[in-house]
């Protein structure tokens, strides 16, 4: 039985991926843009685990239990408990679909912050904070489309 012979550039493609080979093509804001993504990674996980760490109680010694506080809070809590750790797998692996789930946590904190202070006490600081990361974020994504027209 004669079998056709794989031409070299076909056992290329058979090949595991190269890190190293790829990484010639990524432009400077790109690997910037990168780099900022498991930046806000590291940053939403940690989020994350802060708010499960209420919805646990651990770590807040005396304060408040999760059940004693307002349903608006409870639910805030929890939303964003599960936002900010599902955002951090999809940023560190610079996945897109990472990016619209950060975009979305970022955007309703803000909310929550401006519109409805009573939850989280109206954290200016916090709301500045989430804003100018949403603007450092448009702007490193916009440098980095503008590396590679299509």
């Amino acid at each position: 039985m004669n079998r056709p012979t794989a031409a070299p550039e076909d056992l290329r493609t058979l090949e595991p991926v190269r890190e190293l080979e790829s990484n010639r093509a990524i432009g400077r804001w790109t690997r910037r843009l990168v780099l900022f993504l498991r930046a806000m990674a590291a940053i939403s996980m940690v989020k994350g685990l802060y708010h499960w760490a209420q919805v646990c109680g651990i770590g807040f010694g005396e304060t408040q239990p999760f059940e004693n506080h307002s349903i608006a809070w409870q639910t805030a809590t929890v939303f964003f408990a599960v936002l900010d750790l599902v955002a951090a797998v999809g940023l560190w692996l610079a996945a897109a679909w990472g990016a619209v789930i950060w975009l979305t946590a970022v955007a309703s904190m803000l909310a929550v912050e401006i519109f409805f202070p009573q939850v989280f006490g109206g954290g200016w600081l916090t709301g500045i904070l989430e804003g100018g990361l949403l603007a450092l974020y448009l702007w490193l994504a916009l440098k980095s489309a503008q590396e590679h027209p299509q």
